[in-house]
């Protein structure tokens, strides 16, 4: 099946990345939010894209306290984004300290999201293979999936990521062929692909038979009035493990 998670949240209706900006997608319909995280020099993780507090500089050598009111915590987000899917990206320090600030990042995220106890709707998805190694490492429950770009070999990838037991292979778009779609299903692995821009492109044949049915709706998610929102293939959840929905009909029923 198909699912349309909104990258970054509504980015034409709010800021990118912003409370408002999840709310907005969660109004209009989309199935789950993709937010990207950093970790501040007193270790709090929140939501940015890039690297760069504007005006502030890096991450790593900004406090929570002297952040932007704009700029929410991954706390704040999860609580907007509710009750939606979530995708987690934990992004690269661009620093000196640059590999140890990944794990670091890393780990605050897991022992997060466990002290939520939110799994099911949670997946934490990476560049970085140590980092989702260290998520999943500390918090099995967790899905986790490896990001490639374009100048990586999507089976090879795809390889990688089973060989260290994560869920599902995030490739650019345009790396995503029958090929992949087919090794993938045969290894029960997800594909999310990033970031589909037109609604013709998720017509594709390519995805046929993974699509649930046409998204005549999704043009409202992105910037410009154009849909800024990865498509999502979604394996069923495995035996040992609780559906979304399930999990989701649970939840609710113990906020009544």
């Amino acid at each position: 099946m198909t699912e349309i998670f909104a990258h970054r949240g509504s980015c034409h209706l709010a800021r990118e990345n912003t409370v408002e900006a999840f709310i907005a997608a969660r109004d209009l319909g989309a199935d789950g939010i993709e937010l990207d995280v950093h970790l501040t020099a007193d270790r709090n993780v929140v939501v940015h894209h890039d690297g760069q507090v504007p005006g502030l500089g890096p991450f790593a050598r900004v406090s929570s306290a002297k952040l932007p009111a704009w700029l929410p915590s991954l706390g704040e987000a999860l609580d907007a984004c509710w009750p939606l899917q979530v995708n987690v990206e934990i992004k690269q320090d661009e620093t000196e300290e640059g590999s140890e600030r990944d794990k670091q990042l890393a780990l605050e995220v897991a022992r997060m999201l466990a002290a939520r106890e939110e799994a099911p709707r949670i997946l934490v998805s990476s560049f970085s293979l140590e980092a989702i190694d260290a998520v999943r490492a500390l918090e099995p429950s967790l899905a986790t999936a490896l990001l490639v770009d374009l100048d990586r070999d999507p089976m090879a990838a795809l390889a990688t990521a089973r060989e260290h037991r994560h869920g599902g292979l995030h490739p650019f778009f345009v790396s995503v062929d029958t090929a992949l779609m087919k090794a993938a299903k045969d290894c029960g692995m997800a594909i999310r692909a990033w970031t589909v821009d037109h609604p013709a492109r998720i017509r594709s044949p390519t995805w046929a038979s993974t699509r649930s049915s046409p998204t005549t709706w999704r043009r409202r998610f992105g910037r410009s009035g154009g849909p800024t929102c990865p498509a999502t293939y979604s394996r069923p959840a495995p035996a040992d493990q609780p559906s979304y929905s399930g999990w989701l009909r649970g939840r609710l029923h113990e906020r009544r």
